[in-house]
């Protein structure tokens, strides 16, 4: 399910994922991103927001 909200809105996602801040730190920068760009910057947030998911999996799982 995170990783559907990480194709849509990855700040969101990142939030979720346990990262408040770094979740708070994207969105101010993927909203500038997606206006000056016109989206072309959304794939690299729905990679960061991917990588973070696969972590925080992978360290549950560790657990």
């Amino acid at each position: 399910m995170n990783y559907l909200l990480a194709i849509l809105l990855p700040p969101l996602s990142i939030f979720l994922a346990g990262r408040p801040i770094l979740g708070i730190v994207t969105f101010l920068i993927w909203i500038p991103a997606i206006l000056i760009s016109g989206g072309l910057g959304h794939p690299m947030f729905i990679l960061l927001a991917w990588f973070i998911i696969f972590e925080r999996r992978n360290k549950d799982v560790a657990r």
